[in-house]
């Protein structure tokens, strides 16, 4: 049997050679096979958050279409609300132009939603400057919180609108009156959370902190401030509802530009589907500011 063996002289003739280049030449060349993209790993991640996106949208739009059916054939029967085509149409001639301004007394609704907001700012910023500092004091100090505790359990329980009459006495004008009736009311649910959180601070932290002799800034810094943050946040996303929630009560009674007098005079003109529109708008606002506030406080480490 003949043996033929190649060295690599050899091979690189026969590699050479005419007829192999030839050969080589003539072989087809296939394309690369691309991986589709559903299978790739990014592909299917995406594919599986769009699967989970749609379910968990199918029970909040179910339980859409059964409120304006609901709503559709309330409507239907007693005649004297609008329904929802008619509120739509509406909503859409509302909009178009939300920021007119004819005047003190006919402003678009923009301007009335910029004016609420205003107000809640001011009165839930005094009430946040007042209400967690306090808070931490009253958890921090047991004769503080003797001392207020009476105080706290008698006028958190009362009205808001109960404060309306001392804040036109003492202030002598609406809008003030407006703000001091916002920052009573959400004052409370910081002031408590705040306490509270304080309050359940392991006491081995703080015998730690007095054995290394710590000042009372470092224990807050160090110790109580990050332990009680989510106690802070969630007092905090309460007053914001409670603010809200207030302010379209007050702004009925004292008038001005707000999205509360906007109620009561569309009220005044019999105008239903406003006042529908209003309810919806008073809603969304409030879910927002409560989602935002929700947002923040999970970009905070509490460790």
């Amino acid at each position: 049997m003949n043996a033929v063996t190649l060295n690599d002289r050899n091979l690189s003739e026969v590699m050479a050679a005419p007829e192999t280049e030839q050969f080589a030449a003539n072989e087809p060349v296939l394309p690369a096979r691309r991986t589709p993209l559903f299978e790739t790993e990014g592909g299917k991640r995406f594919l599986e958050g769009v699967v989970n996106g749609v379910k968990a949208s199918i029970p909040p739009a179910l339980g859409l279409v059964f409120f304006v059916a609901l709503w559709a054939i309330i409507a239907n029967t007693g005649g004297t609300i609008p329904g929802p085509a008619e509120t739509w149409v509406a909503a859409v001639d509302l909009f178009s132009d939300p920021f007119y301004d004819n005047g003190p007394n006919d402003k678009g609704i923009g301007w009335n939603i910029l004016n609420s907001l205003y107000r809640v700012g001011i009165g839930f910023g005094l009430a946040a400057a007042i209400g967690i500092p306090l808070g931490f004091m009253i958890g921090r100090f047991a004769f503080l919180n003797q001392m207020l505790s009476p105080i706290i359990s008698i006028l958190r329980p009362v009205s808001p609108l109960a404060w309306l009459p001392i804040g036109l006495l003492v202030l002598q004008k609406a809008e003030p009156a407006s703000i001091w009736v916002i920052f009573i009311s959400s004052i409370w649910p910081m002031v408590l959370n705040t306490a509270a959180g304080v309050q359940r601070i392991p006491q081995d932290y703080l015998n730690v902190a007095r054995v290394l002799n710590l000042s009372e800034f470092k224990v807050f810094t160090r110790i109580l401030f990050p332990a009680v943050l989510p106690y802070v946040l969630t007092g905090v996303r309460l007053a914001i509802g409670v603010a809200w929630l207030v302010i379209v009560a007050a702004e009925m009674l004292t008038g001005g530009v707000g999205i509360g007098f906007w109620v009561w005079d569309e009220w005044n003109n019999l105008n239903v589907a406003h006042i529908i529109i209003a309810i919806f708008i008073v809603g969304i606002v409030g879910l927002l500011l409560e989602q935002g506030l929700m947002l923040i406080a999970k970009r905070f480490s509490y460790e």
